[in-house]
């Protein structure tokens, strides 16, 4: 028992040592990246390998038995393990489809629908409808992302720029919709209720989103014009629909998958595509191909929680809150805490989990409106989330497009946008009407 408590409060204590593994991982993968000039150079398995290595080597828990007992308990957390199975299920519907000509089918009707010029801020459009109906940020990459691809190919615009599109899209909803996880628990740590919160962030988002879409526009100019869609065989096109549709009326992401894999198949023999030995061929090599996806998410599980287990996230808490001396540095350190918390935990759910109960307090003594910390703590936790090349959302992208998540990056103009715009909005008092005066001190 003793032991037991002896080690809790060596949990509990703050360390910025704690946080050498995200430095290192950080280090090894986007400066060397950028330093040879070739995301490629760098396999992403390896600087996670490194990292969680040195997570391990440093961690407190005694014996090495011990540490890295501690790094497996992370990487077998529940969300981890949901993650995994998801990513499962979605290569083997991904390349199912694919190979039963879905995506083919699916892409002639979107180049048939859209001209050429429309067609990023089209696919954006409906990434954004399609997450806020499902608040689920992963189930939007995983419907849209091969037909993206797919677009991609066909239009003569970059694979990572039609990645960045959908996974910009799929922020959108993350943040707004009423059943997102990211919104249900910024308003409960809170104390305010959804709606209200969604008219505070709508003021904010809504622009940032309208601004997206006239970017991609501009961005996608280029797309050749010479590509003559052929006619849309609508048997193909079925399994996407009834994906989409089943995912808008709220059916579980797992669920939806498997009546994407089952109803696939299904088309694939009636028409010929390929015969059960190939369909079972299909969800083999698609399973396999998310094997370095599911690598990643097992290490940066394990390395992330070594962090929070050895005091980094306590440490950067510490930090933010020590100074905090206006309402304005109030709003500001809230959403430092949720980013620095998502930086540390690759989820944003998580994240506002940690934060929300500081930023509670924090928002309490700074008379900081609980519409407006709800609002800023689900904006900035979906804004780092949608640029971390190791969270759910860039691997999967990056997985089902076969892109880095380093290219892809360079295309989030809506996270990046929202970040800057949120921390204008605190800034400039924005919305005003949720915005109070100026606060010279603590309560």
């Amino acid at each position: 028992m003793e032991r037991e408590h002896r080690m809790k409060e060596l949990e509990r204590r703050p360390n910025a040592w704690a946080l050498t593994p995200l430095v290192v991982f950080l280090l090894t993968y986007l400066v060397v990246s950028i330093a040879a000039g070739d995301f490629y150079k760098m396999p992403i398995t390896v600087a996670f390998v490194i990292s969680s290595v040195v997570a391990i080597a440093i961690s407190k828990g005694g014996k090495l038995s011990n540490r890295v007992e501690q790094f497996c308990r992370g990487a077998a957390n529940s969300n981890i393990m949901l993650m995994v199975l998801i990513f499962i299920l979605a290569g083997a519907f991904a390349q199912t489809a694919k190979a039963m000509g879905a995506i083919d089918a699916t892409v002639n009707l979107a180049m048939t629908i859209l001209p050429s010029n429309l067609l990023a801020s089209g696919l954006f459009l409906a990434s954004c409808f399609i997450s806020l109906s499902v608040g689920t940020s992963v189930g939007t990459i995983v419907a849209l992302a091969p037909v993206a691809v797919g677009i991609a190919d066909k239009s003569g615009m970059p694979d990572a720029l039609m990645l960045g599109v959908v996974v910009s899209g799929a922020m959108f909803g993350d943040n707004l919709s009423f059943i997102s996880d990211t919104t249900i628990v910024a308003t409960r740590t809170q104390g305010c209720q959804m709606s209200d919160k969604f008219k505070v962030n709508i003021r904010i988002a809504l622009p940032i989103a309208i601004l997206t879409g006239l970017v991609y526009i501009i961005e996608g100019s280029g797309a050749a014009n010479s590509y003559v869609p052929a006619s849309v065989e609508w048997s193909k096109v079925l399994p996407y629909m009834v994906v989409l549709v089943t995912a808008v009326c709220g059916v579980n992401v797992m669920l939806v998958l498997l009546i994407g894999i089952v109803l696939s198949g299904v088309v694939g023999l009636w028409t010929g595509s390929f015969d059960i030995w190939g369909w079972n061929s299909s969800m083999g090599s698609g399973i396999m191909s998310m094997g370095e996806l599911i690598i990643v998410t097992l290490l940066a599980g394990g390395m992330l929680e070594m962090i929070r287990y050895n005091g980094g996230i306590d440490w950067i808490i510490q930090k933010l809150t020590a100074r905090i001396r206006s309402t304005k540095g109030a709003e500001a350190s809230i959403a430092a805490l949720v980013s620095f918390a998502n930086l540390c935990t690759a989820n944003n759910t998580i994240a506002l989990i940690m934060a929300g109960p500081i930023a509670k307090d924090i928002a309490d003594r700074f008379d900081v409106d609980p519409r407006r910390s709800a609002s800023l703590l689900d904006i900035f936790s979906c804004s780092v989330q949608g640029i971390i090349p190791y969270g759910a959302q860039l691997l999967m992208a990056a997985g089902l497009g076969q892109a880095s998540p380093i290219e892809i990056m360079r295309y989030l103009y809506y996270p990046y946008l929202l970040g800057a715009g949120a921390l204008l909005a605190i800034l400039l008092g924005y919305p005003r009407k949720y915005a109070p005066h100026e606060a010279g001190s603590a309560k």
